[in-house]
């Protein structure tokens, strides 16, 4: 358990506060692209307790600015959109992506004062349905070459949900890779042409097993950690027979991200982004090593389960998550449905807006919460004491940091170690855009 000053130091995100300095630091999905369509591309964002606008200009660059006006304090989400910038509907300031007041109109002929005026602003850049932005100090690093960043757009899908809790209790589900067997547990096996967001199937040559079964029936994994140039990677390692062990292989990217394997092709990297202390948004990219994805699919079956234009859950606390008692009895192992993001927000919104970890009790399947909260304060005390987190995010050559490895597989148990870096590699080798860009780190690791 925590103590309660750790508690809120790892949970308030306002500016000035030492979790929020630190998520600062690095770029932070700000909106979907999507959100930006239309014939007025601008839309209010509130980003770690910031009340912010974004817009994208004719020439496509994007701007994120404070949302009131420094002039009278009015709503700049109202704004014109015109002449390389956003104007604010009030007495005509116009302002440019950088936040620099261009126009006063109403001001004396000849008069400087827009030159004084420089508003809040942060860089934003896109990548594959997300526009991300950076709020820290100084110039925004580059982004990792991150595979659902260098992968071409058509084998990517991107998404976001609302949840009503903060931001870390989100995170923390997507390193407890022990929960699956449980609130994930179907009773029965779907086909697999028939599923699309319940279960894939992964199989070696000899052998081939539904995710859903190996959770079920193997529902005590053996967990193991290392920390990485990126955050942690996680082992859930479950035996199935003498010869044979379940591998999966998931990722924490330090402080807010997480990389989880979805088939033997596609992963998934989502973010826990928090808007407040007390709200969040997940942010998803899907990215498929071999093929294009389905897009209206896979956006058809998330209007299935979430509201638009403002990304609610369906199901949700008002409606107790559509649970039904037949379905606990016979189906499902919480009762609310097929699809995991409904089990995932019951499971995260029920321990509260805020959970208190002063009152709970970790074991040893919480390896990776344990080590990611160590992370966290470890990295609150170095910028606060104006270092460099341990890690950063910052790598010298960016393109280098490739990756990380996701991956389900089936491998010979007394070779797992070996044998799924070569699933990995195999799985690089059949995909255009991937099979040549490996960082070092990721080929070490494979030959290792």
């Amino acid at each position: 358990m925590m103590s309660a000053e750790d508690n809120r130091l790892v949970t308030e995100i306002g500016p000035n506060t030492g979790c929020g300095d630190l998520m600062r630091r690095y770029w932070q999905p700000a909106a979907l692209t999507e959100e930006l369509g239309g014939e007025r591309p601008v839309v209010r964002v509130r980003l770690l307790g910031e009340d912010l606008v974004l817009f994208r200009n004719d020439d496509g660059t994007y701007g994120l600015i404070g949302r009131n006006c420094p002039h009278r304090g009015a709503d700049l989400c109202f704004g014109r959109l015109e002449d390389g910038g956003l104007r604010c509907p009030f007495h005509g300031w116009l302002f440019d992506t950088n936040g620099q007041c261009r126009e006063q109109p109403a001001e004396p002929p000849g008069s400087n004062f827009s030159r004084k005026i420089n508003h809040t602003a942060y860089p934003c850049i896109e990548r594959n349905g997300i526009v991300f932005a950076y709020m820290g100090p100084g110039n925004p690093p580059p982004l990792p070459a991150f595979d659902c960043f260098e992968a071409p757009d058509a084998f990517t899908f991107a998404f976001k949900g609302f949840v009503d809790c903060n931001w870390l209790q989100l995170n923390e589900v997507g390193i407890d890779p022990a929960h699956a067997s449980f609130l994930h547990r179907f009773f029965d096996d779907e086909p697999e042409e028939e599923g699309y967001g319940q279960q894939f199937r992964f199989s070696t040559e000899e052998n081939e097993m539904a995710i859903t079964k190996v959770l079920r029936e193997y529902d005590c994994p053996e967990i193991d950690i290392e920390q990485t140039e990126t955050g942690i990677r996680l082992y859930a390692l479950r035996q199935i027979n003498e010869e044979e062990m379940h591998v999966r292989i998931t990722n924490q990217i330090f402080p807010n991200a997480i990389i989880i394997p979805i088939s033997n092709e596609i992963m998934l990297t989502q973010w826990h982004v928090p808007i407040d202390d007390t709200t969040s948004w997940w942010y998803a990219i899907f990215s498929c090593f071999t093929e294009p994805l389905d897009k209206e699919r896979m956006r058809n079956d998330r209007l299935e389960l979430y509201t638009l234009p403002d990304y609610r859950p369906r199901k949700n606390k008002s409606n107790d998550y559509g649970f039904d008692a037949e379905e606990q009895r016979n189906c499902t192992y919480t009762g609310m449905g097929d699809d995991i993001n409904v089990h995932d927000q019951w499971a995260v919104e029920s321990l509260g807006v805020i959970q208190d970890r002063t009152q709970e009790h970790l074991g040893a399947t919480d390896k990776a919460i344990i080590a990611n909260r160590k992370l966290l304060i470890s990295a609150i005390a170095d910028v606060s004491a104006g270092k460099e987190p341990q890690i950063s995010l910052r790598p010298e050559d960016p393109s280098s940091c490739r990756g990380p490895v996701a991956i389900d597989t089936i491998a010979p148990a007394n070779t797992w170690q070996t044998a799924w870096k070569q699933t990995a590699k195999e799985r690089r080798q059949r995909s255009d855009w991937a099979q040549d860009i490996l960082s070092e780190e990721f080929t070490t690791a494979l030959e290792s």
